[in-house]
């Protein structure tokens, strides 16, 4: 029945300032025919302000995306360069890194690397 994601809501009080810190600070591709729209390979973020339809603003909390990356401490390192704070340590799980962090709206991200085989 379902048979793939269209994309990820991004809630935001500022759509203007989400956008410059999903493409600028994190390096998401722009869509080329929506302006609140960036892609990670096939997902779309679409960052929107719940507030202009007449629903509240609450930030995503505890289901971060893993946003893959080769190296959590490096990516984690250069967007500290960027001022992206981090909560706690990188964490290995014993397959995995991730680094926990929040956009400018609160809404919860992750920095994953998988290092162990799948089987």
């Amino acid at each position: 029945m379902i048979n793939r994601l269209d994309f990820i809501g991004v809630p935001s009080q500022d759509a203007e300032r989400s956008r410059s810190f999903y493409i600028d600070t994190l390096g998401l591709r722009p869509d080329e025919h929506s302006r609140f729209e960036a892609w990670i390979g096939e997902t779309c973020f679409g960052i929107w302000e719940p507030e202009k339809f007449g629903m509240p603003f609450a930030a995503q909390k505890n289901a971060h995306p893993a946003l893959h990356v080769d190296d959590v401490a490096a990516a984690r390192a250069e967007l500290e360069a960027k001022g992206v704070e981090f909560t706690g340590d990188v964490l290995d799980t014993g397959v995995c890194h991730m680094a926990f962090f929040t956009d400018p709206d609160g809404n919860d991200l992750m920095l994953h690397h998988r290092y162990a085989p799948r089987d």
